[in-house]
């Protein structure tokens, strides 16, 4: 009669082996501990995307709160964070006066995605909004110093001559918090339009008159703009923004004559002239200035900030996780930067992100150059060569400064603008279908198509102070659903596959044995 209890704890043995045996692993989690960081909301939907693929793909935890590049910089010189991002790098005098950022261990800077500060606005002619406006740097300069306050400023209609520009106030909207985004946007107009915006490079936009609305963060910027009442609102926010609200932005006039929209490709021919600095930070001077007709001028990249000494909250082992992320982002994830609304980065500063991750504690090691995948380069380029920037395509005629202007749609507003001046001409093509017949990375156009769904469904309601009334913040840039996350390779039937059948046996014999075996020893015990 003992036999009954033996074979039930051995039965209840074998069904929690079976069922430990059965608990799914996330794919390739090895051990990878958590890591936080913040900054940058530039880069923060690629950053979100990238985030919820190594989730899914590899079990890692990485948490990111999009807190803009000064807050980030602070938050990584105290330790509260693992590593930061960030647009410009620590600043030695910064412009409020505060003691210089100078973090107790070491760091480095690694280029994570490449992409276009975009003037994103809302604009009606006759009730129909345009979305084919140009404007020239020094324009764009007038607007931001309070010089230019009006649409139809005879400054703006020369810059659009198929257009009859509205009497409308013009509403320039900047960021109240420290932003990178500030810092790179007053930077080229301090370097290109010094005469005009003479307040050089500012993390914190200055408050120029009463017409200027201050909003906090990209959201708070893109949010205000697109609401209704933003109509006569124009906004510096990076092109992913304008992508996902479905609102379109400046083509912007180049060195070369021609007035450029930041796609991806527009973005990898101009950086194709950025000089990097021994630390990796950026020198924008020859971007600014690139000749090339396909350059857009306020193309720039930008930086995780990461440790390379162990402090009060790096170990190791989350250098391990730091790396392996890293590592995604610089190969795998630039598939996606271009639906994204960014451009990938090229193979020059991906090596140079391969140095800075070896030099992280606990690194897994760099980037294997031959399986990297990024969309840039393949196996036995040259780091002077680029995929994207060689099959980038030309900017049509209608799109040179002069009498004529492309009717064409840009950003998240693909539609033609009807011609209401003279000299509306078809470029043949909007941007997302010319970045689609080049053949690049590819994903512009299915961006595009997510951009105008996004801001047709769910899209967020903000009030004229930024705040969130109704719909998702989610949905207008928290988590970025213009690509879906990249997919492991099914590796077939292999020993963890065996592993599972095998426990699978082993509870249908804990449950069926049990009972028959009792039955047996209970007849026998009858018997005796």
């Amino acid at each position: 009669m003992k036999s009954r209890p033996r074979w039930a704890r051995l039965a209840a043995a074998l069904a929690v082996v079976s069922l430990v045996a059965l608990t799914p692993v996330p794919a390739h989690a090895d051990g990878y501990v958590p890591i936080s960081g913040s900054g940058s909301t530039w880069s923060q939907n690629a950053l979100d995307q990238w985030r919820k693929n190594v989730a899914s793909n590899y079990g890692m935890t990485v948490n990111y709160s999009g807190t803009g590049s000064s807050a980030g910089r602070n938050d990584f010189i105290n330790q509260t964070v693992d590593f930061a991002i960030s647009e410009i790098p620590f600043q030695a005098n910064p412009e409020d006066g505060s003691p210089p950022e100078r973090p107790s261990t070491g760091y480095a800077y690694m280029p994570i995605v490449a992409g276009g500060t975009s003037l994103m606005y809302n604009l009606k002619i006759g009730g129909k909004r345009v979305t084919n406006l140009r404007l020239s740097g020094e324009v764009i300069a007038k607007i931001f110093s309070g010089q230019i306050s009006k649409w139809n400023d005879p400054a703006i209609q020369a810059d659009n001559p198929a257009l009859a520009m509205p009497d409308r106030s013009i509403t320039p909207v900047y960021r109240s918090d420290g932003s990178g985004t500030s810092a790179q946007f007053t930077l080229w107009m301090s370097k290109q339009f010094g005469n005009i915006w003479t307040q050089g490079m500012r993390s914190q936009f200055p408050q120029i008159n009463a017409s200027f609305k201050g909003q906090n963060g990209s959201l708070g910027v893109a949010g205000y703009v697109s609401q209704d009442y933003g109509e006569g609102a124009i906004t510096y926010v990076e092109y992913s923004y304008a992508m996902k609200s479905g609102f379109p932005v400046v083509k912007v006039l180049n060195k070369a004559g021609y007035y450029v929209e930041p796609t991806y490709q527009s973005v990898a021919v101009a950086l194709m002239a950025a000089q990097i600095n021994p630390d990796l930070t950026q020198n924008l001077d020859g971007v600014y200035n690139n000749a090339d007709p396909r350059t857009y001028p306020m193309s720039s990249y930008s930086y995780m900030i990461v440790p390379t000494q162990t402090n009060k909250v790096f170990t190791t082992e989350k250098g391990k996780t730091l790396s392996r992320f890293a590592n995604y982002m610089l190969c795998e994830g630039q598939q996606q930067a271009a639906a994204l609304g960014y451009s990938p980065l090229p193979m020059n500063l991906v090596q140079a992100g391969s140095e800075v991750i070896k030099s992280v504690p606990g690194t897994e090691g760099g980037v294997d150059f031959n399986n990297c995948n990024n969309p840039t380069f393949k196996p036995g380029d040259s780091p002077s060569n680029n995929q994207l920037a060689a099959t980038a395509p030309n900017p049509p005629d209608c799109d040179k400064q002069g009498s004529t202007q492309c009717v064409e749609g840009t950003g998240g507003a693909q539609e033609s603008t009807p011609a209401t001046g003279s000299g509306g001409v078809s470029g043949g093509t909007n941007s997302a279908d010319a970045a689609a017949a080049a053949g690049g990375a590819g994903g512009s156009t299915d961006a595009a198509g997510a951009a105008a769904a996004g801001a047709a469904a769910g899209a967020p309601v903000y009030d004229a102070n930024g705040n969130l009334v109704s719909g998702s913040a989610a949905a207008a840039g928290g988590a970025a659903a213009a690509s879906l996350p990249f997919t492991l390779a099914d590796n077939g039937w292999g020993t963890p596959q065996f592993i599972m059948l095998a426990a699978g046996l082993l509870v249908v014999a804990a449950i069926l044995i049990p009972p028959l075996v009792g039955r047996r020893s209970g007849k026998a015990g009858t018997k005796r």
